[in-house]
Formats: C-alpha cells, structure tokens, sequence
C-alpha cells in the first residue's frame, strides 16, 4: 500500500498562512504595521480624539492618564475635557469606523483571492474467486473461499481563484464617494462634538464659580441679618423695641441661614458637574483656579446678519448635514447601478494530489458578464429609497440651517441683555450696600423700624445674587455665542486668558 504523501499537509498550510496575511486576519502582534491601514485611510481622521481633522492646530495629543493632584487652569480644564469626555471619544471612534468603510468601499478597485480545498479519506475493497467457485455459485452452493483486499486513499485538492471587476457603470465610485462622504460628515461631527464639550467646560467652570461667589453672597447675607437679629434682640431687651421685631428678625435670620445652607450644595453640585464634564469622579480634593475677570466688550456693534452668515460657513453641524446629503446622493447613484451589467476578469487554478493515483492539475482564464434581469423589482424600491433618503437629509440640512440663525440670533441679543444686566446689577449693589447700611443705623439709633431694616437687607442678598449671576452669566454668554457662530476655539480662550492674567498682574 502507498504511503500518504505529505505534501498536500504542507503544501495547504502555507496557503493558509499566505491568506491570513493577505487578509489582514493575523493577530494584532503578529500583523505587520502597513496592514494595519493599508489603504491609509486614517489619513482623513483626527490623529487624536481631542483634535478635529479639519482643524489640526488644534489641541495636543491627549495623556494617558490626568493628574489630580493640581491646579487647574481653564485652559487645562479644556484639555482634559476635550481628551477624556466620553462624547469625544465615542465621535472620535465614529469617524475611524467610518473610515474603516471608506477602505471596504475603496477595496471593490482591488481583486479578489479565494483559496479552497477538499480533504478526503476512504478505503476500497475488493474480492476475488476461482472458476470453480463461480460455477457452484451458478449452481446456487454459493462462493467459498476466494480472497478479500483494502486499499486506503488519502487526497487533497486545492484550488485558487481569482475574480477582479472591471467595469460596473459607476457603482464601484458611487460607493467611494459615499463613503468618503460619509467619513467628512463622521469627521464635522466630531468637530461639532468638540464644540459642545468645549462649551460645556467653559460652562460649568464658570457656574462653579457662580456658585462659589453666590455661596459668598449668602454667607455675608447672613452676617447681615445676624447683626440686625443681634440689634433687634438689644433694643427688645432694653424695652426699646417690641417682641414681634426680635421675633422678624429672628425669622430673617434663620432664612439666610437656610439660603446659605442650599448655597453650599449648589457649589457643591457645581463641582461635581465640572468634574464630569472633565471625565472624571467628582472629587472635593479638585483645586481649580479662579477665572480672571474680563470687562465686557462692545458686541453689541457687530451686524447680527453678518454673524449668521458667519455660523453659516463655520457650524461643522452644518457642514456635516451637507455631507450627508452628498453621502445620500452618492447612494442613488449606487443604487442604480445594481440594474446595470458588470464585467470581471475570472482565473481559477486547481491541484489534485492522492496516495492512489496520479496528480492532475486544471487552470482557466476569462471574462465573466453578469446582466441582472429580473430581481422582483427589488432594485426599483432600493433606487426609491435612496431618492427618499436625499429628500430626508436636504431636509434635515435645511431644518438645521433654520436653527443655526435662530442659536446666533439669540446668543447675540442674550449678550448683549447679560453686558447690560452687568452694569445694572453693579449699580443696584452699591446702592442696595449703602441703603442696608443706613438701614440698620438708623434701627440701631431708633429712627427706623425692623421693617425698613430688613427690607433693606433683602434687597442687599438679591443685588448681590443678581450681580454674582450677571457677572458670569457674561463669560458664558460670550461663549454660548461662539459656539453659535461655530468659532469656539481652545487655543483663542487660552491665549486671552494669559493676556488678562498679564494685564492684571496674575501670575
């Protein structure tokens, strides 16, 4: 009996390798960098999660991981933000993935391998009589005696085939330009999201510090009425004032009590906010900063029609719902190409190797056409559904264009109201200031009621919310605006930052 050969079992193990390399299949440590994107798609992408692939100066590479035990800046609020809010890597990841789709549609250019192989094992026997034995077997005695053989057969057969298409009437670049389409819209989405984190950090920085300053407000409010309470409890004990005028103040006193107290959860809650929006665990150990205060500027002088243009052209939101319809049309274009004929280049090679007969091997070349005539007029729905799915996303766009002017329209008009609100509420606290202060002279003296004094003191604690509220309200107005307009840049607020900080001798 032949012994199986064992070249086949080499012979299909190095095919097997040769695939998987081709294929890219191999693990990660054993695959070679250039198949890791060999199409260089990535190209198109942020390199970094914290960085937009239309605005590359913008931002560094992220750290791996961020220190806790530090002073934090605004500036480096931003870039923790930007680096570990989830939002930014789940768009960040979004637009690599839709990369990767670029490279399968880029990929039909190319042709196509297929390896494949059978395997087999059997046994045949065969059985052998004399001619004496076949005549009894005639006669009906049956077959006596005669010889019994096996033989085993082991056979491999392995072939290789090739498939490229050469023409399709577009379809092919149909499927790249939506893609690529699709990946400039995955990359303005990014960039929108890069907006908005930003603008949620700049936010909540400075709501902590709202929140901290109202808390300080509520603190001297209620030092003030703690004084009135005291004045009130000496002029009853003296039999200068009646019992009902401890009693009010009393009443204040307890109630500023109760404002400071639910001031000091808000500054609280401010912090934990900020922290999140950092991508990290609140933690009461975070030392941030103190903003530097910027006088308003005179926004008010800018044509409100010239910025709506402006966000027009900015919004990556914008720019993304025009990719998409790009990315819609480029699908119709697609879709009707599945009703046209394609041509591709056909190749197959095949080898048959067993321990019982000889090798044979076969190969072909040629051209294969492939009409689609009939498919349950399938391809007319899926022409219908793209042509619908434009109409969808020009919609969308435009609907989105609608809200762009009405964001800028409302930025502009609640900054410039916030810029005068400012000037409004510091005015009001330093009258309120004086008047408390002649309020309580004057109870103090016994020219005035606790009534008055009183008053007074609740005028005082609402100025100076007011003025608290106004002050940042105009820092995030500021960027609430440039967010509308799609101008909100990192690199921008850091270096007006370090220009204030040298105005005012920070350090």
């Amino acid at each position: 009996m032949k012994k199986p050969s064992t070249r086949p079992a080499r012979g299909l193990k190095l095919l097997v390798l040769a695939g998987s390399f081709l294929a890219g299949d191999l693990p990660a440590l054993e695959r070679p960098p250039f198949l890791e994107d060999p199409l260089n798609t990535r190209k198109a992408v942020s390199p970094s999660r914290a960085r937009s692939a239309y605005r590359p100066g913008v931002g560094e590479p992220c750290p791996a991981e961020a220190r806790i035990d530090r002073t934090w800046t605004l500036v480096d609020i931003i870039d923790q933000a930007l680096c570990h809010n989830p939002q930014t890597r789940q768009t960040w990841a979004s637009a690599r993935a839709q990369a990767a789709q670029l490279g399968v549609a880029q990929a039909a250019y190319l042709p196509t391998i297929n390896f494949n192989t059978s395997l087999s094992y059997g046994q045949t026997g065969t059985r052998s009589a004399s001619q004496s034995q076949l005549q009894d077997f005639t006669l009906g005695t049956g077959i006596g005696g005669g010889s019994f053989g096996r033989q085993e057969q082991f056979r491999i057969t392995p072939s290789v085939s090739l498939n490229y298409l050469l023409f399709d009437f577009g379809g092919r670049s149909a499927r790249v330009d939506s893609a690529r389409a699709a990946l400039e819209a995955a990359n303005w989405s990014h960039a929108a999201t890069l907006q908005n984190v930003l603008f949620n950090a700049v936010q909540a920085y400075y709501q902590l510090f709202a929140a901290r300053s109202a808390l300080e407000a509520t603190q001297a409010s209620e030092r003030s009425s703690e004084e009135a309470f005291k004045a009130a409890s000496f002029r009853y004990e003296v039999g200068a004032a009646a019992l009902a005028d401890k009693l009010q103040a009393q009443t204040a006193y307890a109630q500023a009590k109760l404002n400071r107290q639910r001031a000091e959860g808000e500054a609280q809650n401010a912090l934990g906010v900020l922290a999140n929006v950092m991508g990290l665990k609140p933690d009461p150990s975070l030392n941030i900063a103190s903003p530097a205060y910027i006088e308003p500027d005179e926004e008010r002088e800018r044509d409100v029609q010239a910025l709506i243009e402006e966000a027009k052209a900015l919004r990556p939101d914008l720019a993304a719902a025009e990719a998409q319809v790009r990315a819609a049309e480029a699908n119709v274009r697609s879709a009707r190409s599945n009703s046209l004929p394609t041509l591709s280049l056909v190749s197959n090679y095949s080898y048959s190797d067993s321990s019982v007969s000889q090798n044979f091997q076969s190969w072909s070349v040629g051209l294969q056409l492939s009409v689609p005539l009939f498919t349950g007029f399938a391809n007319t729905y899926q022409i219908r559904n793209a042509e619908e799915q434009v109409a969808v996303q020009e919609a969308t766009r435009d609907q989105l264009d609608q809200a762009i002017a009405l964001d800028v329209w409302r930025a502009y008009f609640d900054l410039n109201t916030t810029r005068e609100t400012l000037a409004s509420t510091r005015d009001l606290l330093a009258s309120a200031t004086q008047s408390e202060k002649v309020a309580l002279g004057r109870y103090k003296a016994g020219a005035g009621s606790i009534l008055e004094l009183l008053n007074a003191e609740a005028d005082l604690a609402n100025a100076r919310l007011q003025y608290v509220q106004a002050r940042y309200n105009w820092h995030i107005g500021k960027a609430r605006l440039a967010q509308a307009i799609g101008a909100l840049d990192p690199t921008e607020i850091g270096a007006s930052l370090r220009t204030v900080g040298k105005k005012t001798n920070l350090p």
